[in-house]
């Protein structure tokens, strides 16, 4: 990026000085964003993590129905597994909507109660429980990820005004302040030298 042409008048300079002072109201607003964010990552890092272990626990609990769903015809009474929607709501946090899980809504029963193994209920509660565990962590890992992608563009931005933009706002001030400093010293050696003339 080019830097723009500094001019080098008191209008110039007036210029820069609202634009620092507009840089440095709006730098704490950022850097609380920043803050926030940050504690929010980690906080979502948590509840991954939690759902990530909730999601192991109860694949563990299928495990010891799956010797019992070899049959071909057990295995088509699954088909109440399917999942018809997963039912979210949003939250706004620092501008960003994040997921949040409510529940998972399943297809409804396809068999008949008296016509399934005793078991069946039992392993069907627990392959649900297995199913909301893993839809969990996707709303966890999209929350994550979420505010992860939020937190390094408002990185950015802090970064942008704390090492460039102010920086640069502060360098252009000093240069006119300078520059028109000189400006005036001349002028003023100018007049002694005219007023000498004239004395003359």
């Amino acid at each position: 990026m080019v830097a723009a042409e500094i001019k080098y008048t008191k209008t110039a300079l007036r210029h820069e000085q609202v634009k620092l002072r507009q840089l440095k109201k709006y730098l704490p607003t950022l850097q609380l964003k920043k803050a926030l964010l940050q504690a929010e990552v980690l906080a979502a890092e948590v509840e991954l993590e939690q759902s990530l272990a909730e999601s192991k626990l109860a694949l563990e609990g299928t495990l010891r129905f799956a010797p019992l769903l070899a049959d071909r015809r057990e295995r088509d009474l699954l088909a109440s597994l399917e999942v018809q929607d997963v039912q979210l709501d949003y939250e706004n946090i620092a501008g960003v909507d994040i997921p949040i899980f409510i529940s998972v809504e399943f297809a409804l029963p396809s068999y008949f109660l008296f016509d399934t193994p005793v078991w069946f209920e039992s392993a069907l509660f627990k392959m649900k429980e297995m199913v909301i565990a893993r839809e969990k962590v996707k709303v966890h890992d999209e929350k994550k990820r979420l505010l992860e992608k939020e937190l390094r563009e408002i990185s950015m931005r802090v970064n942008l005004f704390e090492k460039r933009l102010i920086p640069q706002t502060e360098s252009n001030m000093k240069r006119i302040t300078i520059f028109l400093g000189d400006q005036q010293l001349a002028a003023i050696a100018q007049a002694k030298v005219a007023k000498a003339k004239i004395r003359r």
